[in-house]
């Protein structure tokens, strides 16, 4: 056998490459599709459960949270994923638990001090009451984050669906057994469901690469190797810590300046909107991040970085952009339909926020390749800019008095803010700008006859649940119609189904 023949047969091909990131993405979506769906179907009884300044409280709580999460590991999770041995990191993982530990014991201090400040700050004096359990959500979040980095690394993303389906039939299960519990039902069963969730998909992600990786894991960590990887990779915690920092701060500003200008019930409404908006995005677009950042790493020594970027921005826009624009007409009566009419502000809100939370979607996945990169301080850069803008935004419409003008304001910042960071990573990755536009627009076409139709049912005064049924069975039709006509997606369940053929 020559030298040719046995690089070629030791290289997989492209097809099979393609298909283990489809095959990649689908396994994970498979498990999200079940926690996602779960999540949904509950919202109807959880909204007749607890009130808006029940869902208001919560939201508050998840975005304290989430701020301090986001650097539970000092970003040393993303250090991972990079080297080459799974020595290396062993220790980068056992790095990453230690932050977790030394930010967890930090926050500590901080609740207890800071207590009063934070209820008046947000206005909430609900809100006091729940602070003790922001610790323990951080250490069990920032440990599923270091061991979900780890699984990214060994591409066994069976266990990461599994630890969400068990996320998010632990937490719908507690929301609604403590909601039926009390009288009446306060915050604090939605509360103590997210912190039984977290808790629960960290002990079964923890288990299950304990059972497969203890071995390694035993076998190779070392104080020594731990304290280089600290130093390798410092411009992740002294950098890259104060960009995701601010990226987790301006994600949960609506929640804060919301609370700080109007009543609880306000950042309710904002909450379930954003949420149930947000649920269909990541449901797919969470997945394709999480494979897509592995194989980033890959493609970038391999020169196909380009072509990655564009057939996954491809994807992106052709799941993304027909179901969101629907929204964009219909979100109000959406909510109104299935929540009850006391819910309906929640769907205007999701109406104002759809057209950003396209372009969030499609760029979200992408935003990893400064990391690929090594453009840190592209991302500080970034999300200083971000956030400035987001917090200018809702701050003039807390100071004009209305809280939809804020939501405007903030959406069109988020629309020019995400658009931009698309283009650059395109940039990063070699891809035009011409062709990403290109993909954009010959996807709105198909949205045009459909759009018209809804609209003019909407004006004509068609029932409310009646415009929402034939809504949904113009989405289906649309996704059957790019199934059965889109060469790339045939293709894709092809080398799905066939992964070996080349």
């Amino acid at each position: 056998m020559d030298e040719k023949t046995a690089e070629t047969e030791e290289k997989p091909s492209k097809n099979e490459k393609k298909a283990s990131f489809v095959s990649d993405v689908l396994t994970l979506a498979g498990g999200t599709t079940f926690a996602q769906i779960l999540t949904i179907l509950a919202a109807p009884v959880l909204t007749r459960l607890y009130g808006p300044e029940d869902f208001g409280v919560w939201a508050l709580y998840i975005s304290i949270t989430s701020i301090l999460s986001v650097i539970s590991c000092l970003r040393y999770e993303y250090s991972i994923m990079l080297p080459e041995s799974d020595e290396e990191a062993v220790n980068l993982l056992g790095l990453s638990i230690l932050a977790v530990l030394a930010v967890t014991g930090l926050t500590v201090p901080f609740v207890w001090y800071f207590k009063a400040p934070i209820v008046d700050l947000l206005n909430a004096p609900q809100i006091g009451n729940y602070l003790w359990l922001v610790p323990p959500f951080v250490f069990v979040n920032g440990v599923f984050l270091a061991l979900n980095h780890w699984n990214s690394r060994t591409k066994l993303f069976k266990r990461l669906s599994f630890s969400r389906v068990s996320s998010s039939v632990s937490t719908t299960a507690t929301q609604i057994t403590l909601g039926l519990a009390e009288h009446p039902p306060t915050a604090a069963g939605l509360i103590g469901g997210s912190l039984a969730g977290q808790s629960v998909a960290t002990f079964v992600l923890g288990g299950q690469i304990w059972r497969d990786d203890r071995k390694l894991i035993t076998k190779s960590m070392s104080w020594k190797k731990i304290y280089e990887g600290s130093v390798r990779h410092r411009n992740l915690p002294f950098i890259d810590s104060w960009s995701a920092l601010m990226n987790s701060i301006s994600w949960q500003l609506p929640a804060f300046i919301l609370s700080a200008f109007f009543a609880p019930a306000v950042v309710g409404f904002y909450s379930l909107g954003f949420r149930l908006l947000q649920l269909p995005m990541s449901f797919i677009g969470g997945s394709i991040s999480q494979v897509f950042y592995q194989r980033a790493s890959r493609a970038v020594s391999e020169g196909t970085l380009n072509i990655l970027v564009e057939n996954v921005f491809r994807m992106l826009v052709l799941i993304g952009m027909f179901p969101i624009l629907i929204l964009t007409i219909v979100g109000g009566d959406v909510f109104t339909v299935i929540f009850g009419r006391a819910w309906t502000e929640a769907g205007v809100y999701a109406q104002i926020l759809s057209l950003w939370a396209f372009i969030w979607f499609i760029s979200s996945p992408l935003s990893t390749i400064y990391l690929v990169v090594e453009e840190h301080h592209f991302g500080f850069n970034y999300n200083f800019f971000n956030l400035t803008t987001r917090f200018l935004s809702l701050t003039i419409g807390g100071l004009l008095g209305s809280a939809r003008i804020a939501l405007m304001l903030f959406s069109i910042s988020g629309i020019v803010v995400y658009g931009y960071l698309c283009l650059k990573m395109m940039y990063y990755s070699g891809v035009t700008n011409s062709k990403a536009l290109k993909i954009v627009f010959s996807n709105f076409v198909l949205f045009i006859p459909a759009g018209a139709v809804i609209t003019a049912l909407k004006i004509a005064g068609v029932n409310q649940a009646l415009l929402v049924v034939i809504s949904g069975l113009i989405i289906c039709i649309y996704y059957l119609y790019i199934l059965k006509t889109d060469k790339q997606i045939k293709e894709i369940i092809y080398e799905f189904k066939s992964p070996g053929k080349t």
